[in-house]
């Protein structure tokens, strides 16, 4: 949505911090969730190879279960951005303009309140398992962990950047 909205938007490609901020952190994680696309198809493929033709990689599918962790979270971030999740809006759409504006930024704060608090407890989580490490890889948790209030954080600006657009006359 707010890549939509910027493109109506009516102040001739000027935007305010938040909003430019919100672009280029998208950007870098087009970037970074296509690279760690490519990673896991890599380790899975030799994966396969390896377990085929020689030992099986002890490692291999631990790296890809977390791959997919993070890559499900860039790729929802991505998505809020985007404004690409799935939503039922035949009621919506049929309200009266204030009320679908109301709604509609009834509908942002509650996912900028849900994920704040799934930043804070993310967090909270991250340094309860500090001391943990991954079986295959010896990796600590709280790097693991720690994805969550970053991506909560990345979601929660992608929603702000929105409201800000909705609000200077992007569409909804």
């Amino acid at each position: 949505m707010a890549e939509e909205n910027m493109k109506h938007c009516g102040d001739k490609g000027r935007y305010s911090p938040l909003v430019s901020f919100s672009r280029g952190v998208n950007s870098l994680c087009e970037v970074v969730l296509f690279v760690l696309m490519l990673a896991m198809i890599a380790t899975t493929t030799a994966q396969v190879l390896c377990r085929m033709f020689t030992q099986a990689l002890t490692w291999s599918e631990e790296l890809t279960r977390f791959l997919l962790v993070t890559v499900s979270l860039i790729g929802a971030a991505v998505a809020f951005y985007r404004g690409s999740h799935i939503a039922v809006t035949f009621l919506v759409e049929k309200l009266p303009g204030v009320l679908r504006t109301a709604l509609f930024l009834v509908m942002q704060a509650a996912g900028v309140g849900f994920f704040a608090i799934l930043a804070r407890y993310g967090w909270v989580l991250m340094e309860q398992e500090a001391s943990q490490m991954t079986p295959a890889l010896g990796l600590s948790m709280k790097l693991l962990y720690g994805q969550f209030p970053v991506f909560s954080a990345v979601v929660v600006l992608h929603l702000l950047a929105g409201i800000e657009l909705f609000l200077r006359g992007g569409r909804d």
